[in-house]
């Protein structure tokens, strides 16, 4: 089993607010490397039972090649000890916590399509990993982000059409909106699609190397759990190809 990291301090660089109910943090970033998809251990101090710390994960959204910072995407919940803390954070302020940690990690060879569903800031960590220069990217890509309406996009930048590489080349990149506020405006865009991942994926990916295909599920639960299933009862998917990170169930 490999050692964990020891506890250190992290610097607050800046706020910046990403969506509805969702901001982005920087920190500053001491020497040493990290995986794209692994996640910092936050300590939440004094917000347990008779005034205990706590620990709450969360997925390193920038990549490594983000020398001297990285970011994380929060989703702010109420009465949650993890995102009341971060959300009472201002420039200067420090974290203690550990990283990097976890195992939800690109895992594909590089002639091996892949395919990313992200639902909320479950979107976070497939970003480091699409942006990392660490991958060569010879293979068929697929990028989706599942939330409710346009006002809770985060990271649009990825989908737009200055987009960084590998995205600009991917087969398949669209946010899936379930409840949009306007159907036909969002229907106009590139990468508009009404309707939920799972929809997107049982009817708009006919072409899709399924059984080839690694796949990084990432976000709600329930998301997960569906897609897994459906992949192999209905697609014959290994158990293997399928790569995950539950953020609540």
């Amino acid at each position: 089993m490999a050692k964990a990291p020891p506890v250190a301090s992290y610097k607050l660089i800046k706020r910046t607010e990403q969506a509805q109910d969702t901001f982005e943090l920087t920190f500053e970033r001491p020497a040493g490397d990290f995986l794209p998809g692994q996640f910092i251990s936050i300590i939440i101090p004094g917000a347990g039972p008779g005034g205990r710390d706590l620990r709450r994960a969360y997925s390193i959204a920038s990549p490594p090649q983000f020398q001297g910072r990285f970011e994380l995407s929060i989703k702010l919940v109420q009465g949650g000890p993890g995102t009341t803390y971060l959300n009472s954070l201002k420039a200067g302020d420090e974290i203690r916590g550990q990283m990097p940690m976890g195992d939800f990690i690109m895992k594909h060879p590089e002639d091996a399509p892949a395919l990313f569903i992200g639902t909320g800031t479950g979107v976070a960590p497939h970003r480091a990993m699409v942006l990392s220069k660490n991958h060569p990217w010879q293979a068929p890509l697929g990028f989706l982000q599942g939330v409710r309406a346009e006002i809770d996009v985060i990271y649009p930048e990825l989908f737009a059409a200055d987009r960084p590489l590998p995205l600009r080349n991917a087969e398949h990149l669209k946010i899936c909106l379930s409840r949009p506020a306007d159907r036909d405006a969002w229907l106009r865009k590139p990468e508009g699609y009404v309707g939920r991942v799972t929809d997107y994926l049982r009817n708009e990916m006919q072409d899709w190397d399924w059984a080839k295909s690694h796949y990084y599920l990432c976000g709600s639960g329930p998301m997960i759990i569906e897609v897994e299933g459906w992949l192999m009862n209905d697609k014959g998917v290994s158990k293997t190809q399928i790569h995950k990170e539950a953020y609540f169930k």
